[in-house]
């Protein structure tokens, strides 16, 4: 049986910092199995999931706060087991002017009918013939059993009217990383 460490890295962006990662998590006896990462506002930040012999979590652990020397924080997390996710699954995708709670109110009606984002990709961009700030969003939705597709469409059509974006939900449909 692995242990699962779930780690959350944060630190002033530069080359080589996904490398050292990499190498202590390699040289603890890890294996790297999933991740998602990204540079914001000059900050790499970057969440990964590692299995690992239970005998060696220890070890690893303090391998990793090494690095904050170099100037990244951790945020360390052990499980002994993933949970499968389960339920239906949709995509959402949605574009539109940007401005300050959209992600607060499509969370909120996917809260509401107890929607579960598995995955969530947005970011800010200039619109193609006007310039103006669009903000285009897509995310992976993980459906309770029993929750009536057309009723949660309807709920994200009327609030992406409230906030004039365009929206589209597509059943089972793996998310599509932004262009």
């Amino acid at each position: 049986m692995q242990t699962h460490l779930v780690l959350t890295i944060i630190g002033r962006d530069r080359p080589g910092l996904v490398n050292a990662v990499s190498e202590i998590i390699a040289a603890g006896g890890g294996n790297w199995l999933d991740t998602r990462m990204a540079s914001l506002s000059g900050q790499f930040a970057g969440m990964l999931l590692v299995a690992i012999a239970p005998e060696k979590t220890d070890a690893l652990v303090v391998s990793l706060h090494k690095l904050e020397a170099q100037g990244l924080r951790f945020i360390i997390e052990k499980t002994d087991e993933q949970t499968p996710v389960s339920g239906r699954t949709l995509r959402i995708e949605l574009i539109g002017l940007d401005r300050p709670g959209i992600i607060r109110d499509i969370s909120q009606v996917l809260a509401a009918q107890n929607v579960s984002i598995a995955e969530l990709e947005g970011e800010r961009v200039s619109g193609s013939f006007s310039g103006e700030a669009m903000f285009k969003g897509k995310a992976r939705l993980t459906l309770p059993d029993g929750l009536n597709v057309e009723d949660l469409r309807q709920s994200l059509e009327a609030i992406a009217n409230e906030l004039m974006v365009d929206l589209s939900l597509e059943d089972n449909a793996p998310l599509v990383l932004c262009d």
